[in-house]
């Protein structure tokens, strides 16, 4: 691009007319005390087109002493962008032509060396009749219609040297060319129309059939094991207002942690039904505070699971110290106080964990974790670590982190 200077012949001095004024003014107000400066594009803007297409030097200085600006911010401001002319330009169309790599690859040399026979040899030049006149700028926004042109506010795309032609000759005539493509090509569509996705069945339902068996058979989402359906009737989730970390007990866990001398006083709670997200708080509240032996977690688990048909819970973990779930991948700290609050709380209770089992953990968390357990390998992962692996402890195995 050419060094952008001031015109050598300026006019004497320059005033906005009341509509302008009124206008810029409104515009001013717009901004907050003490940033009226970012006003300076819009203002230089109206004053470009009052003048007739190009800003002069009294109008740059008009504008930045409105803002409270030193000349200079405002000289700064005008000479960088191509958006504002410094020199006089055609009365009938000023002609930006895209220079930047995608229009050079698709043309725009052509498209300039229609300027230079048709207007002017060099840019900023007036044509013959004073009409029209060129510039070659920067990116214009428009790369996917390459080459193209802006002329005012519009842009021309998709252009050949005989399709620029047919625009100029259309502005010196008076009249305005349709902007956009000027190749038949709607937007930035391809140039020949669509070339997939063209079969009219895809969108008339008639696919959809054959879309699901297709979605069906390939899934990698494994149907619900036939066990499941077959399954004890386990207790029912909480409500949605309960706190998930407090899920109803089956009365026979209850049982048996009574039978085991955990919990003091059963009188007030019969055992028709499975406990409330209310009643396990107060449970809590009335439990030994001293851990469970491993015999005692051994008969309690066994009690519970014969009685409730659901994989081994612990009221509490082993020895005073469960261990830590967050180790196994996909089990992140909210998971795992939820696990916690199952009654799940080492590797091996889900290393020992059927297909019955996993059914049951995903019916008690809501359904909302259905196939995790299998997709993530839950089991083998506890497998593992039940056995002392740790993330990292494999050789060449990245640590976890």
């Amino acid at each position: 691009m050419a060094v952008r200077r001031l015109y050598p012949d300026q006019p004497p001095h320059f005033a906005f007319n009341d509509e302008n004024l009124a206008w810029a003014k409104a515009q001013i107000a717009k901004f907050p005390e003490g940033k009226q400066a970012a006003a300076i594009i819009p203002l230089l803007w109206r004053a470009q087109e009052q003048v007739g297409g190009w800003l002069p030097e009294p109008a740059i200085r008009y504008v930045t002493d409105m803002l409270g600006m030193a000349h200079i911010r405002g000289l700064e401001v005008a000479t960088f962008y191509t958006m504002f002319q410094l020199s006089p330009v055609g009365t009938h169309a000023h002609i930006q032509v895209c220079g930047t790599t995608p229009c050079m690859l698709r043309g725009a040399g052509a498209l300039i060396e229609t300027c230079k026979t048709r207007i002017h040899p060099e840019q900023h030049h007036l044509s013959a009749d004073g009409k029209t006149s060129w510039e070659e700028v920067e990116c214009l926004g428009s790369c996917a219609n390459a080459p193209m042109v802006q002329i005012w506010k519009d842009t021309y795309e998709d252009l050949s040297p005989a399709g620029l032609e047919a625009i100029l000759d259309m502005f010196e005539a008076g009249e305005t060319p349709v902007p956009g493509p000027q190749n038949g090509r709607t937007a930035s569509c391809p140039e020949g129309g669509p070339t997939t996705l063209t079969d009219a069945a895809l969108y008339d339902g008639s696919t959809i059939g054959a879309w699901k068996k297709r979605f069906d058979e390939t899934s990698d989402v494994a149907p619900a094991p036939a066990a499941a359906a077959s399954a004890p009737t386990v207790a029912p989730s909480p409500p949605a207002s309960a706190s998930p970390k407090n899920p109803a007990v089956h009365p026979a866990a209850l049982t048996a942690l009574a039978n085991a001398g955990l919990v003091k006083d059963l009188n007030a709670r019969g055992t028709g039904k499975p406990m409330s997200a209310d009643e396990l708080a107060r449970l809590k509240t009335t439990t030994q505070a001293a851990p469970l032996t491993a015999a005692q977690s051994a008969q309690v688990t066994q009690d519970a699971k014969g009685a409730a048909g659901k994989p081994e819970m612990l009221s509490q973990p082993r020895d005073g110290k469960g261990d830590d779930l967050g180790l196994i991948w996909g089990v992140a700290d909210k998971l795992a106080e939820k696990l916690n609050a199952l009654g799940i709380w080492h590797f091996d209770q889900i290393a020992k964990w059927t297909q019955e089992d996993v059914a049951w953990f995903e019916e008690a968390m809501g359904g909302a974790f259905k196939g995790r357990v299998t997709r993530d390998k839950w089991i083998e992962q506890c497998q593992k670590l039940a056995s002392g692996w740790r993330p990292g402890s494999d050789a060449g195995e990245r640590p976890k982190g």
